[in-house]
């Protein structure tokens, strides 16, 4: 057999790029959000079989016996390997039907009947794999394209260190191309640039748990990875990286599928992802032993839950606000403060937690006084553009007592030179400079300002405060200038009040 040339990062994307410019021939198929999910599982089955081939071939050298996750004739060598394998009418009954011929000549379950049908009892890949393609579809329609698209796959070489590194960041921007196009359904991308700041704030460190209670994609989980294998140095620091640090949770099928192959290309071989809704189980069963060390997460704001989730909350802290359950979550997943260590989180929220009441209330309250809020990062208007209007902060805050008896509010102004991001001109790593200067070293200045518990407290905790120590100045602007701001701010303003009467009152 000849030997696997390596691919470099140009070829590679010009074999995903390939892959995409056939299945745009399909009708069956309508834009990104039909393509990309359809691209991802056809590359997680072949990454799957070339992971159990490495397997295999360990288990063999070792003497033990090896069990597949997927069996014959579903794995991607029994069906898809050969370029000149099924295709037309007969992949499409392969692929789509609940019972076909099946391409070794038997009678049996077709290829996602047979994947979604897979499970052990909770207690291996099987079920990841069964959970994964349990809303899984082909929507594509003609059987040649999709054989077109499997032989482009098959260039890929998932065994393979380099052409995973490589395949990791390609696949980033295919996600948030994603991601992109279904920012008006009420999927939010968090720019890199606010999570790359959120990890490096935080800091997680070898040995500490990270979750992302609504990890979408993957976005914090996979920076928290990159953070943590950077600093691994040791055989064991790279193990306990790989099988105790990444913990995350995922409602909906394509993002849990998505999730994993993200991990599992930026390096994480087994990614400890949970299936299911966060909020489905009561808040006081959570146990000591399941607390975490950090959580890095964009809780979903705006939307709604039922009756039956606002239920497994205690009675005088129910309400239908996803964000506000999630902060309540998550405060009740960090460790316990010991004397020494402590749990610790980052969470973006909307403007309307700054200054909601009701539950809203309540919940700045528990992080005031119970808990060490210790920091406030306000980001510009425009940071989640296209997505949602809406401006967001950033909340750092630790379970155990407040030492300095407050909380500092920082405030990242717009770039010199820029006027508003969007989703080809995104907010800037480096737009974090200052703030992260000043983190180490905190002084009150025009952009940073401390708010004691007494003060908060006497605010009725009311986070919305402006910095003091910003001198007003003379408006320059003529009147034509003043009168469009005023109307575009005023168009704004109806944006967003949908979304903040939903915090208001909690």
């Amino acid at each position: 057999m000849a030997e696997k040339q390596k691919i470099n990062a140009q070829q590679l994307k010009n074999i995903i790029d390939s892959a995409r410019k056939i299945m745009r021939k399909d009708k069956g198929l309508n834009g990104d959000l039909d393509r990309l999910p359809m691209l991802t599982w056809i590359m997680f089955l072949k990454l799957l079989d070339d992971m159990d081939k490495v397997a295999e071939t360990e288990a063999m050298l070792s003497g033990s016996k090896y069990v597949p996750v997927i069996e014959a004739p579903y794995r991607w060598r029994d069906w898809a390997s050969e370029e000149d394998g099924i295709t037309g009418d007969e992949l499409i009954s392969f692929v789509n039907l609940e019972k076909t011929i099946r391409p070794d000549g038997t009678e049996g379950l077709g290829l996602l009947a047979y994947l979604k049908a897979l499970s052990d009892d909770g207690k291996s890949r099987k079920d990841v794999i069964g959970n994964i393609f349990s809303g899984t579809q082909n929507r594509m329609i003609n059987g040649y394209l999709l054989r077109d698209v499997i032989n482009k796959v098959n260039e890929i070489h998932f065994d393979s260190t380099e052409e995973l590194n490589l395949l990791g960041t390609i696949y980033e921007t295919m996600l948030k191309e994603m991601r992109d196009a279904a920012g008006d359904s009420g999927e939010f991308y968090t720019p890199r640039a606010v999570v790359k700041f959120m990890v490096k704030m935080i800091d997680p460190q070898i040995g500490e748990s990270v979750l992302d209670p609504a990890c979408g994609t993957g976005g914090f989980l996979t920076e928290a990875y990159t953070h943590l294998a950077e600093a691994g140095k040791t055989v064991k620091d790279l193990k306990i990286i790989q099988t105790k640090s990444i913990i995350g949770q995922e409602a909906k099928p394509l993002p849990y599928l998505l999730v994993q192959m993200n991990l599992i290309l930026h390096g994480l071989e087994y990614p400890q992802i949970t299936f299911g809704n966060t909020l489905e189980r009561k808040i006081s069963e959570i146990g000591d032993n399941e607390r975490v060390d950090i959580v890095l997460t964009n809780p979903p704001f705006g939307g709604e839950e039922e009756d039956g989730i606002k239920a497994n909350f205690p009675p005088d802290m129910q309400t239908a606000e996803t964000a506000l359950l999630f902060l309540q979550y998550i405060i009740r997943k960090l460790k316990k403060y010991n004397g020494k260590t402590y749990g610790r989180a980052a969470v973006v929220v909307p403007d309307g937690f700054l200054f909601g009441t009701g539950v809203c209330e309540k919940i700045k309250e528990s992080l005031v006084q119970n808990m060490n809020l210790h920091t406030v990062v306000r980001l510009p208007f425009g940071v989640f553009e296209p997505y949602t209007p809406i401006r967001s902060n950033i909340l750092f805050f630790e379970n155990r007592p407040n030492p300095n008896g407050g909380t500092w509010f920082y405030e990242v102004p717009i770039a010199d030179g820029r006027k508003k991001y969007s989703k080809t001109k995104p907010i800037l790593f480096s737009e974090f400079s200052d703030c992260i200067s000043w983190w180490e070293n905190r002084k009150e200045d025009e952009h940073a300002w401390f708010v004691s518990s007494e003060d908060l407290k006497a605010r009725n905790y009311d986070f919305a405060i402006k910095n003091p120590n910003v001198i007003k100045q003379m408006d320059e602007r003529n009147l034509d200038e003043i009168y469009a701001s005023m109307r575009d701010s005023s168009n704004e303003i109806v944006k967003i009040l949908g979304e903040i009467n939903k915090i208001i009152g909690g």
